[in-house]
């Protein structure tokens, strides 16, 4: 069972510090060269709580300097504790790729650590040791958790929204608008029967990792740690803060990560199709990076039922592959991995962890990217379902690296936890 608990959130003061000037994106997608630009967005931004300024200090640091300026906030009441424990309701208003405005409801909560063995809590995804041992030096440093864990539930019929969504009816607590356009805004839901509604809903189901596999496996090595030098298993260190969403709700957007390959010969003309026995070929013409979203969304995004990729090396065409999923129904992201990035490229499981493959943040991206020559070819995938995600992880499988994309990312900033937030 799936076990969640309120808490009392750390909080910006907003009448202190403008919102939309402190939040940030997750650490692990913050480029190295958008660190200055946040630290000096503000004085307390809160990259300020998650990242060295300079990429060359992460190495040696032990953050101790992340613990100084989260005291120094809370001194200076520029954070501050709420004094009801609750969820924390969030509503995120954004523009989703197509130009669509889209609306994703979630919340956040306590969540109890469990192994993954014990199928409550599953991954979808591997991690590598790297990030890991970076936040659990983090995590010694600050006994917080400074952003939060993106969690997804199963709620076809949306049953829990009604739990949720009336908290922002009222005032809400805070609201701000990120880098990207994203305006979230923050509810509490403190009331009883709703905090008993989530609690009861939740602990009937699992839940599947979305975003941060790193930190949920830096919180069960804390955990372990905590455990190991005496503090039991009953205290705050068995509980991590979370953020839940609805996989089938409206605005819970799963898009497509594409591939470009870096380290690969550029093939001659007509070998792609060559090597690939089975697929079928069409051509698109492309008169412009400009134009490549809308030609994958006319000819690719249709192939969706099956494994299907489209092929751009910048010569002005675009080359849609396709074949008939198999009879075990093996994603096509797995395919295309082992029969074109492997078998075409050549590019084993150890060359894509070695830094043989990038993943730009949208297709426009990909498309500049190899006409720019920084790669020899782009490959688009379709987006995963999901069902995709929720059968892989209940299967106890994982997917390729960068097999999903959740979207909007969640910012961090909006909610804090200590662990002298009570709750726990």
């Amino acid at each position: 069972m799936t076990l969640v608990r309120p808490f009392q959130a750390l909080r910006y003061d907003t009448d202190r510090v403008d919102l939309s000037n402190v939040v940030v994106p997750p650490y692990d997608v913050i480029a190295d060269d958008e660190r200055a630009a946040f630290f000096d967005r503000d004085p307390h931004n809160a990259i300020r709580l998650e990242l060295t300024k300079n990429v060359e200090d992460q190495a040696t640091t032990d953050y101790s300097e992340i613990r100084a300026t989260l005291d120094a906030w809370q001194r200076d009441r520029v954070l501050c504790r709420d004094a009801e424990a609750g969820f924390y309701a969030l509503r995120q208003r954004f523009t989703a790729p197509d130009g669509s405005v889209s609306v994703r409801e979630g919340f956040f909560a306590l969540l109890h650590l469990e192994d993954y063995a014990k199928g409550i809590v599953r991954p979808h995804e591997r991690t590598l040791a790297g990030p890991k041992a970076d936040r659990l030096k983090v995590m010694r440093a600050t006994r917080a958790n400074l952003s939060s864990v993106f969690l997804l539930y199963e709620d076809r019929d949306n049953e829990l929204a009604k739990a949720i969504a009336p908290n922002f009816d009222g005032e809400a607590l805070a609201s701000g608008t990120d880098a990207s356009g994203a305006t979230h805004t923050l509810a509490k839901i403190a009331d009883r029967e709703r905090v008993e509604a989530v609690e009861r809903f939740l602990r009937e189901r699992q839940v599947v990792i979305a975003d941060g596999h790193h930190r949920y496996e830096t919180s069960l090595a804390y955990r372990d740690e905590q455990r190991a030098a005496g503090a039991g298993d009953t205290g705050a260190h068995e509980w991590l803060l979370a953020y839940f969403a609805n996989a089938w709700a409206p605005g819970c957007l799963l898009l497509p990560i594409h591939r470009l390959i870096l380290k690969a010969a550029p093939l001659a003309q007509g070998a792609l199709s060559a090597r690939l026995p089975g697929w079928t070929e069409s051509t698109v013409a492309v008169p412009n990076e400009e134009a490549v979203p809308a030609l994958l969304e006319k000819h690719l995004e249709p192939l969706s039922d099956r494994p299907a990729f489209a092929a751009d090396d910048a010569s002005g065409v675009l080359r849609i592959f396709s074949r008939e999923p198999d009879a075990t129904g093996e994603l096509s992201v797995r395919i295309i991995h082992r029969e074109v990035i492997d078998g075409v490229f050549g590019l084993d499981e150890r060359a894509v962890r070695d830094g043989a493959i990038e993943y730009p943040k949208s297709a426009l991206r990909t498309a500049r990217d190899v006409r720019s020559g920084r790669g020899s070819v782009a490959l688009y995938l379709n987006a995963l379902s999901p069902d995709d995600v929720f059968r892989v992880a209940g299967a106890g499988e994982v997917l390729p690296q960068k097999s999903t994309f959740f979207f909007p990312k969640l910012p961090t900033g909006l909610v804090f936890r200590t662990f002298e937030d009570g709750a726990a």
